[in-house]
């Protein structure tokens, strides 16, 4: 791709002097307050914290970022146990990054860089004027509110990733970048990593793109995408690190420091979260599993599963305790907590049974201000005397309906030999031996490792013989 430095170089300098971004207001009391009260529910959503010294990496580094922005001690960092690759940030100056985003990173430059962009958005009050354009956004809130014109209904979607979690403008995105490349240099790195983090974010989509395909059951959820990756953010990253006299490498990158800090993060899915494998969800400790019907998508929570398929049909998978009364008070304690207020119509139910034990299943029509809409839910009875059970929602004329049953009857309680196949892997940085290849790597890694999933975690774009010693990222099973 050919860079034009030289056409905005002037134009940038002028911008980060004079367009009101560099000297932010201070984070606001009462938006920290708000953000302090909100942390621990956005997180149950989102994944939870991730717990080791890869923690501590990312909040130490974020505070070096904001100390140049303005905003020393006054934000909060926070590495997310989440395999999806995203970082965004929240009015009070709470900043999330997953380890997911971790994982193909290459060096401490470039997440400095998504550190240091994230903290550009709050410097740039860009979570308020968000805000006053009512443009915040949910786990499908937005889809589940055109279908029943309910806000109890937005709960499937997630109520804490809806009030926090937005899609800026492009113009939002590209002063976050201005902002970033100059804190990153302020920070004594070189501001040419912003464009390699772009890079590797390209890299990453593509690849999610080329082994799922965009109905597979992985695909990215929506609050994922929030930095809506373009050629022209990639140049004006390049024309902005340009436009501030630094040459490429003539600051660090510390990609070396990057790699031992990353040496043994977990990747992929958690077992305390469960496994997604194509379109089935399995749970090792719970020993639960279950397959989505084809074009439906899939979103892993602590909490919860979140289910998408087409034509707008939306819901979710979790569990609890079962109270006195049996499977019956377990469906209406569900059906509350899901749809608060809003009136039900139970019009059809029947007992069933998994290999497990009992089940039950509900059909019945929610009354909303747009007219009916039918719900659909399958109970679980569960050996230890909990239970699960899906809910699910659909436009009134839609055809998938007729995937329901499907998604109902393919719930089952795992055997051994399933269990046998679900383990934990970890990120592992090895020395190249002479003459190896990504090929030869992706051969001894874990779990169906492909040499263009390693090409994609180290940044490398050819499957030639990688450098003697050279250190790279495996991924093995975690023991």
């Amino acid at each position: 791709m050919k860079l034009r430095l030289p056409f905005l170089a002037a134009a940038m300098s002028v911008c980060l002097t004079s367009c009101g971004l560099t000297q932010p207001e201070p984070v606001r009391d009462e938006e920290r307050r708000a953000g302090a009260k909100q942390h621990p529910i956005l997180l149950a959503e989102l994944g939870g914290a991730y717990r080791g010294d890869e923690a501590g990496y990312v909040t130490a580094l974020g505070a070096r970022l904001a100390a140049k922005a303005g905003l020393a001690d006054r934000c909060t960092f926070t590495l997310v146990n989440s395999d999806v690759v995203n970082a965004f940030a929240v009015p009070g100056c709470y900043i999330y990054v997953t380890r997911g985003l971790l994982a193909i990173v290459n060096s401490e430059a470039e997440l400095a860089s998504v550190l240091a962009h994230e903290v550009g958005h709050i410097a740039a009050d860009h979570g308020e004027r968000q805000e006053k354009r009512a443009l915040w956004r949910s786990l499908g809130v937005a889809a589940i509110a055109t279908i029943t014109g309910s806000d109890a209904l937005t709960r499937l979607a997630g109520q804490a990733a809806g009030l926090f979690t937005l899609r800026y403008s492009r113009q939002h995105e590209y002063e976050a970048d201005a902002l970033s490349v100059r804190y990153l240099r302020d920070a004594g790195y070189d501001p040419y990593a912003a464009v390699g983090m772009l890079g590797a974010l390209g890299r990453n989509e593509a690849y999610q793109k080329s082994v799922r395909g965009v109905d597979d059951a992985r695909s990215i959820p929506e609050w994922a995408r929030t930095h809506p990756l373009t050629e022209r953010r990639l140049e004006r990253a390049a024309e902005g690190a340009g436009a501030l006299g630094v040459q490429r490498d003539e600051l660090p990158e510390n990609v070396l420091g990057y790699l031992r800090s990353v040496d043994g993060l977990l990747y992929g899915d958690d077992p305390e979260q469960g496994f997604i494998v194509g379109r089935q969800f399995a749970h090792p400790v719970m020993r639960i599993g279950f397959e989505a019907p084809p074009g439906f998508t899939l979103s892993n929570s602590p909490q919860q599963i979140l289910i998408e398929g087409p034509d707008g049909l939306r819901g979710s998978f979790s569990g609890g305790p079962v109270p006195s009364g049996g499977l019956p008070a377990y469906a209406g304690v569900a059906l509350e907590r899901t749809l608060g207020s809003a009136p039900v119509t139970i019009v059809s139910t029947r007992q069933g049974a998994t290999n497990g034990g009992r089940a039950l299943y509900l059909a019945g029509l929610i009354a909303t201000s747009r007219g009916e809409v039918p719900i659909s839910m399958a109970v679980y009875e569960a050996p230890d005397g909990g239970a699960y059970h899906f809910l699910v929602v659909s436009r009134p004329d839609s055809t998938v309906l007729a995937a329901v049953p499907q998604l109902f009857s393919s719930f089952h309680f795992l055997t051994q030999d399933e269990l046998t196949g679900l383990r934990p892997r970890r990120i592992k940085v090895v020395l190249a031996r002479p003459g190896q290849t990504v090929s030869d790597l992706a051969a001894v890694s874990a779990g169906a490792a492909t040499p263009e999933m390693l090409l994609m975690l180290n940044g490398l774009s050819g499957r030639g013989a990688l450098g003697s010693a050279q250190p790279v990222k495996s991924v093995v099973w975690s023991r």
